[in-house]
């Protein structure tokens, strides 16, 4: 119909009415003291009450148990001429049916200008708000579930290491994300250091998270070097659903005081020196796994005892109010602080937190920290150059025991000796050289290294009761403490552990019968071996290295 033939006021409100009763929400007219005047088809679907059943009636007739007075209060608010948009509550139908709605009230004016009503607009909102519980609660859910594969993958303490770490989920959406951290026992006297950053949050950020640090903890432990470590998770990380990950991974040596580490993309480590002085460690950033393309590098750099490192996620230092260089000033700055004042790494973590998110209720992505410091050094370190011969299984064995006895360890000598002497003998027989015997020692245990310039590592074979070969690691095996290998630029680095006599925990066997192997040796062959006679095989169980097979 034209604009211009609404002239007449009658035809105008017959507009109005069929505007009006072809909504689809429901339309209703009410005086302030709640008096139904006006109630469209809208109103009768959703309310299942017909015009006639509702005019003239109380609005009370819709109002849930409960809920009188804030109608009552709605009512008031109009009637100071208030328009109330969006409030969402309830209201019932004819059959006691409660509804979740969504209203819109203003006041309606008289000519003269008082108000002497109000008119409403009603949406049903009962299905979004089910949708909405329903998507509340599988968000908790996923929460719960990626908080538990956080806590699952929580670092154990390191002997030898004194660590400080902070895991917080985001406030705001699913909360928790793809940031972990890993400090990991290499045996040795070495600790490999893990922290990183899946791309995301909720439940399939946690879940690639947990298959990475998994695969990075098996791969650290199996001694690859970081940036063979870094170069495996680039690969196995094509396969997963998120592809974009950033980590770096160091492998500290406090013995040697030096720190090997390779980046994929992530922030800087922050390196705190003993005289609280804080630079970035020098290591190439590389790019984030998954990019794929552009080969990662690891740098070896010397880490002093007393020294302190910082490692962290973009939770920590990223924000929409302020740079990130900006930020990483003020983390190396809180840091030094810290440093000087003498605060514990507890005490530093709580510093870091409260100066870089002072508003803990609003921090957009989660935060991990890691602080971590090596108190224990070795008490005590020695090495001697052996050439592959014969000759150099005694000398080794009377280097050993000399330092032994200077570090006050006699009662390790004659386990220690029988170690060495089959890791030497097995060099000697099967590796290149020059091989070179490290020793050190710390209040904790006694560590013995030989190095050589062959790579196959040693591993794990079942051989017959006549063979010769394979029981000198079946001796090292059973007798040492933790045992295991390396490779390094040159070669190998085959290595074991004996714990001090001041120390009285057993670590966990690796096998059942370690126990078991541990007295057969004790009892069979070290007698045979203080005589220089050859020690008879005590089980079909022999360990051996690869070149034993060639």
């Amino acid at each position: 119909m034209p604009v211009e033939a609404l002239d007449d006021a009658t035809d105008r409100e017959q507009v109005f009415r069929e505007l009006v009763e072809s909504s689809q929400d429901a339309i209703l007219i009410k005086t302030l003291d709640g008096r139904i005047t006006f109630w469209n088809a809208a109103a009768h679907r959703l309310y299942d009450y017909a015009a006639h059943e509702a005019v003239g009636r109380h609005i009370g007739l819709l109002i849930p148990h409960g809920l009188q007075d804030e109608e009552a209060a709605l009512l008031q608010r109009i009637g100071r001429g208030e328009r109330i948009d969006h409030y969402e509550t309830q209201r019932t139908t004819s059959d006691g049916r409660i509804l979740d709605v969504d209203v819109n009230i203003w006041p309606i004016h008289a000519p003269d200008g008082t108000i002497t009503g109000a008119c409403s607009i009603t949406r049903d909102i009962t299905e979004r708000k089910r949708a909405d519980a329903e998507l509340a609660r599988l968000q908790a859910q996923g929460r719960h579930i990626s908080l538990a594969l956080h806590l699952m993958g929580t670092s154990q303490q390191v002997p030898g290491v004194l660590a400080a770490s902070r895991y917080l989920p985001s406030t705001q959406g699913q909360g928790v994300g793809g940031d972990w951290l890993d400090v990991i026992d290499l045996g040795a006297g070495r600790i490999g250091v893990f922290v990183g950053d899946v791309m995301g949050r909720g439940l399939d950020a946690a879940v690639v998270m947990g298959q990475l640090r998994s695969a990075a903890r098996a791969l650290a432990l199996a001694g690859l070097p970081p940036c063979e470590l870094i170069k495996t998770l680039d690969v196995f990380t094509h396969g997963l659903p998120e592809q974009f990950v950033t980590c770096v991974y160091l492998e500290a040596d406090p013995a040697a005081e030096e720190v090997t580490a390779c980046s994929a993309g992530h922030l800087p480590v922050f390196l705190i020196a003993p005289d609280a002085t804080v630079g970035v460690l020098p290591v190439p950033t590389g790019v984030p796994l998954g990019v794929g393309g552009v080969p990662h590098q690891q740098v070896r750099l010397p880490l002093k005892s007393g020294s302190a490192l910082a490692l962290y996620t973009d939770g920590l230092v990223e924000t929409a109010s302020s740079d990130l260089d900006t930020q990483l000033t003020l983390l190396a700055a809180t840091l030094h602080t810290a440093s000087v004042a003498g605060e514990d790494l507890e005490a530093t973590a709580d510093r870091v937190l409260h100066t870089l998110l002072p508003d803990s209720a609003t921090y957009a992505d989660d935060v991990t920290l890691l602080l971590l410091t090596f108190p224990t050094v070795p008490l005590h370190t020695a090495e001697l150059a052996l050439a592959t011969q014969s000759a150099s299984v005694p000398a080794g064995r009377r280097f050993l025991q000399h330092h032994l006895r200077a570090w006050d360890l006699t009662p390790l000598t004659d386990t220690a000796s029988l170690l060495a002497s089959e890791l030497l003998t097995n060099a000697v027989c099967h590796a290149q050289g020059p091989l070179t015997l490290r020793a050190w020692h710390s209040a904790r245990e006694l560590g013995v290294e030989i190095s050589d310039h062959t790579v196959p590592r040693p591993w794990a074979r079942t051989a017959g009761t006549s063979e010769e070969n394979g029981r000198g690691l079946m001796l090292v095996d059973a007798l040492a403490d933790a045992w295991g290998t390396r490779p390094t630029t040159a070669g190998k680095t085959v290595w074991f552990t004996l714990l001090t006599p001041q120390v009285n925990t057993e670590p966990l066997p690796p096998h059942p019968r370690r126990a078991e192997l541990r007295q057969e040796v004790e009892k069979a062959l070290l007698p045979a071996t203080a005589t220089g006679t050859p020690p008879a095989p005590t089980s079909k169980l022999i360990i051996s290295s690869a070149a034993d097979e060639q």
